[in-house]
This record gives C-alpha cells, sequence and structure tokens, in this order.
C-alpha cells in the first residue's frame, strides 16, 4: 500500500511541449551556471504555473543584473514546457541534462517521480521543493533528492497542530479532500497513523481529475458526515470550486484550510467576497516588502526583462515561491562554488551544496529577506530542512498572515518517512545511498 501511494502521482499527466526560453545574453559557456526550468505555461494548471516560472526565473535574472550573477558566473534558466505532464517531464530532462545542469525543479509529484531514480545515475539532483516523494526527506537514503523547507507529512502535521491549537483536535472529525492521484493521496499514511494518537477522527472526499469543476456531490457528502474542520490537497480548478461548492453548503470558510498547494491568488481571486475567512498553508512570504522583491522590479521587472504579466503579479503566493525556489537554489550554488573553489561547479557539487547550505534568519537578512520564511538549515541526514510553515487567511481580496510559523510533528513524522524511504529503496536494484555522520 505504501509504494503504491509514493509511485501513484505518475498518472496524473496532462498535455505539454517543449518551448525553451534563454534569460542571458553574452555570457560564454566558461563562465555561466545551467539551471533548467521544467515549467508549465499551458494547460489547464497554466494560472499556477505561470507564476511560479516568473518568481524562478526572475530572481536568477535579478542576480545576473546586480551581482553579475553568483560568484563571478552569470545563470542561464533554460525553460522547457511540460504541460505538468509526466511524459514531457522526463523529455525535458532528457533534453536538458548534458547541458551542464545542475539540478532540476520538477514543478510536478508525477515529473518527480519520474526523476527520483534517474538523479543518482545521472549525478544531478533532484529538489522538489515541499512536493513529491515525502521520503526523500531521508538524505542516506536518498542523496540526489530534496524537499527543502518540508515534505507533505510534515506540512499535513503543522495542519493538524494549528487545528489543535485552535479548539483542540481531539474527539473532532476532519475532513480531508484531494485530488484523488498521487499528489492527493501523498499524505493519507500519516492521517492514518495521527489519528489515533491524536484522538480524531477522519474521512476523505476523494476529487477525480475529470470531475474538478463538477464537486456538488461531493460536498453534499460533506454535509452529511458533518466534519469539524476540512483539509483540502487540491490543485488549480479544483480549489476555487471546492471554497464555491463550500460556500453552498454554509461550511464555515475559518474551519476550511487548504495545503500550500491550494492557497495562490489564482486559487482565490476569482472567488473573491465568497471565499473571505479560507484558511491555507504556506511557506514563502507574501507581497513585495522585502529588499530582494524591491531588487527584482528594479533589475529585472521594470526593465521589461521579466515574462511577468505586470508589477502588480510580483509578491503573489506562487510568484514568491518560484522566487523561494531559486534562493535556495542559489544559495545551494554559493556553498558548493565555496567549498570546490571552482566557479563553474557540477550537478554532483551541487548536490553537496544542497546538503550545506544554511538559510539562518541572519542569511535571509543579508539576501534581502528577512521575515520571508522560516530559516531553513539543509544536512546530510536530512533533505527537507525542518522548515515550519505559517498559517494565511483570504480576506476577500487578499492573503494575509496570521500566525506563527508552526514547526513539523518531528518524532511522529520521521520514523514515517524513514519507513517508506526503506521501502522504496528496498525494491530498487543496486541503489545508491550514502552514510552521514
Amino acid at each position: 500500500m505504501m509504494k503504491k501511494l509514493l509511485m501513484g502521482a505518475a498518472a496524473l499527466a496532462l498535455a505539454g511541449s517543449l518551448n525553451t526560453t534563454v534569460n542571458i545574453a553574452g555570457a560564454s559557456a566558461e563562465d555561466t551556471l545551467y539551471v533548467p526550468s521544467l515549467s508549465y505555461r499551458t494547460g489547464p494548471f497554466a494560472g499556477n504555473g505561470i507564476p511560479f516560472a516568473d518568481g524562478f526565473a526572475d530572481y536568477f535574472n535579478m542576480l545576473n543584473e546586480r551581482d553579475g550573477g553568483i560568484g563571478g558566473a552569470r545563470i542561464i534558466v533554460e525553460e522547457c514546457e511540460t504541460g505538468y505532464k509526466a511524459d514531457k517531464g522526463v523529455e525535458c530532462y532528457e533534453a536538458t541534462k548534458g547541458k551542464g545542469a545542475l539540478a532540476y525543479n520538477p514543478l510536478s509529484t508525477g515529473i518527480t517521480l519520474q526523476l527520483v531514480p534517474k538523479a543518482p545515475v545521472d549525478k544531478i539532483p533532484v529538489f522538489s521543493m515541499g512536493y513529491g516523494l515525502s521520503a526523500v526527506a531521508i538524505g542516506e537514503k536518498f542523496p540526489y533528492g530534496f524537499a527543502y523547507p518540508a515534505s507533505y507529512w510534515s506540512q499535513m502535521s503543522s495542519i493538524l497542530k494549528y487545528i489543535d491549537s485552535n479548539g483542540g483536535i481531539k474527539g473532532k472529525k476532519i475532513g480531508f479532500i484531494y485530488l484523488d492521484a498521487g499528489y492527493g493521496k501523498e499524505p493519507i499514511p500519516l492521517l492514518e497513523k495521527l489519528a489515533p494518537e491524536m484522538g480524531f477522527e477522519w474521512v476523505g472526499f476523494p476529487v477525480g481529475v475529470k470531475e474538478m469543476q463538477n464537486q456538488s456531490a461531493t460536498w453534499l457528502n460533506v454535509r452529511k458526515e458533518r466534519p469539524d474542520w476540512m483539509i483540502m490537497w487540491g490543485w488549480g480548478a479544483m480549489n476555487p470550486t471546492a471554497v464555491k461548492e463550500a460556500a453552498k453548503i454554509r461550511f464555515p470558510m475559518d474551519k476550511f484550510i487548504g495545503n500550500w498547494w491550494a492557497g495562490a491568488h489564482a486559487d482565490l481571486e476569482s472567488v473573491g467576497e465568497t471565499g473571505k475567512g479560507y484558511l491555507a498553508a504556506n511557506f514563502s512570504g507574501i507581497g513585495t516588502d522585502f529588499p530582494a522583491l524591491q531588487d527584482v522590479i528594479k533589475h529585472v521587472v521594470e526593465p521589461g526583462k521579466s515574462q511577468v504579466e505586470s508589477v502588480e503579479k510580483v509578491g503573489n503566493v506562487l510568484y514568491n515561491r518560484g522566487l523561494f525556489n531559486a534562493v535556495m537554489m542559489a544559495e545551494a550554488i554559493r556553498v558548493a562554488q565555496e567549498h570546490t573553489g571552482k566557479t563553474v561547479i557540477t550537478g554532483e557539487d551541487m548536490r553537496w551544496g544542497l546538503e550545506n547550505f544554511k538559510l539562518t534568519e541572519a542569511r535571509l537578512k543579508e539576501l534581502g529577506l528577512e521575515g520571508f520564511t522560516s530559516p531553513v538549515i539543509a544536512s546530510c541526514k536530512d533533505h527537507e530542512g525542518g522548515g515550519a510553515v505559517f498559517i494565511q487567511q483570504w480576506t476577500g481580496s487578499d492573503w494575509e498572515r496570521i500566525s506563527d510559523p508552526i514547526p513539523p510533528m518531528v518524532e511522529q513524522v520521521r520514523p514515517l518517512l524513514e519507513e517508506a524511504a526503506e521501502s522504496y529503496t528496498s525494491e530498487a536494484a543496486d541503489w545508491q545511498t550514502q552514510t552521514c555522520s
């Protein structure tokens, strides 16, 4: 059962095509760092993929324009369109890996599951930031897999802690509405473990990919079950549809909480006042009130060197999340350069960097991102970094942060991650592991 849940996301596939965008002019092969971007600007999930890809590219472009790159080497960001489809993601990987790729950010659980076994063979890290295969958090078993700042299981534990701190969770019924694919099913093992330990009951409400915009029957079942809280693991069109249907049955919005892929501006802008009070987890800052974001606007957006639709889109949830992805990549590059003494590093060097960067509060302040996120401390053993999430709330027109950082329930989650990692790697022939001191 565990294996099926870990591998099931590969079934989710949409449409895509190869598309390349190079954001550098005049840099030679000897002084550049190559960062492929598996983006999805087309298809049903484009509304989510576009801002993420914009934020990711714009941060690297800002480093090029402001600092001349990282450590004297300029960054090439090359986009390859996947349409959020697993087979297209693999095509993009194969088409770009020979160009000196430092790491891959799949932006899809389905694509992640396809690339995880390729990473140790090609010696190119797979960095699935807060999504994908939760088990890669165990660094000893997955030397080339990373999920900073927190896995799906850690995120779910933080959400449950939030519920527990707001009226208690013992004796409550928790509804779990999820996309009926590997991504949506990923947290189920944690719910099954924590329900008896924390004293709550949970009931699942799967939503098929074809039913994302037709959930009336699902929410009639929700009304019948009468859960005290609803948690959503949704994506794309599923999210605003769920919020609208919840409003129809008068489910209290301040008891409805989405994960970090169910709490973007794209999810709630079409809902507006109807969704006022809806909650969602997040791990990256909202808005542009950070020096680093102001530098992005100054050096990239205003001069017209960005694909972002308008300067008003800078600072939105998914734009900032893409930017944060680039921040962690850039920090890993920097420490790998310092460690190796090389300006132009390899995928193997990047792997070392991804195990040794430290986004402390002091470093975040140096980067112009003070208060943007909780510290993320990379290590050989822990490939999710122990990152905390915070809760944000929809005001009817925008998101606002309403909680302090909520650390994950490490003691409960880590054994499950270790079990899942052992299950996955024991069935893989000649799997590469490592020993961490």
